[in-house]
């Protein structure tokens, strides 16, 4: 369980939530500019709260005096933009969390080949980041995100760079992916095509708040 209940000054509001994230994926809704990637930033430690609390499995990953630096929470991310590294490969790109980690040459080299196998990216081992394809972008993202087995995945607007028609496509590969996973998934998006594909929940934020009557609600009771 992912458990958030944090607040932060930003320029036009105070962002103040309170939610809990269970195993499988539940969707951030809301308008551009209320507050959806910041949520996003304080989980993975990208940004401090002002206040609160954000705990993993109980283990509290910021509050009080406790901050749990990115590299040490366990939790992956996946950025609009991918920002995978342009000049490594993808084998390199896969590899970067788990070498920070310090995880052993062949451990590494043995989790990016099933990674890179699951993702149906293997021919594509050696070429460089900057000459995929969007789609391709987007798998290796997610395969980095979950080389080191997180217990927690924040999806950033994962298909917003994706021209509509491979946005299709890559949304069906996606949601087979996220089906298979038994850990909390975050998912930030103002598309509703993906929160009907991916999501078993839904969280409405508005000004940086889940707003009156925009609690958690149930994909399948049709909200």
């Amino acid at each position: 369980m992912l458990s958030v209940a944090v607040a932060k000054q930003l320029r036009d509001f105070t962002l103040s939530v309170n939610l809990n994230v269970p195993s499988g994926v539940t969707a951030l809704l809301g308008p551009s500019g209320s507050g959806k990637t910041t949520v996003l930033r304080l989980i993975a430690g990208l940004l401090r709260p002002d206040s609160g609390t954000v705990e993993l499995d109980g283990r509290v990953l910021s509050g009080g005096r406790a901050f749990v630096p990115p590299y040490r929470r366990d939790i992956g991310f996946v950025f609009a933009e991918y920002a995978l590294f342009p000049h490594l490969t993808v084998a390199q790109n896969v590899a970067f969390g788990l070498r920070a980690r310090g995880d052993a040459a062949g451990a590494r080299r043995r989790r990016v080949t099933d990674l890179l196998e699951r993702f149906e990216m293997s021919a594509f081992a050696e070429q460089r980041a900057d000459e995929l394809s969007s789609g391709q972008r987007q798998r290796v993202a997610l395969a980095r995100a979950l080389a080191f087995e997180p217990r927690a995945l924040l999806l950033d607007e994962p298909l917003s760079a994706l021209d509509p028609r491979t946005r299709v496509r890559v949304r069906a590969e996606l949601r087979g992916l996220l089906a298979a996973l038994t850990i909390p998934v975050l998912l930030v998006t103002h598309d509703e095509a993906d929160r009907e594909a991916f999501s078993e929940r839904v969280l409405h934020l508005a000004a940086g708040r889940i707003g009156p009557g925009n609690g958690t609600s149930l994909v399948q009771d049709g909200v």
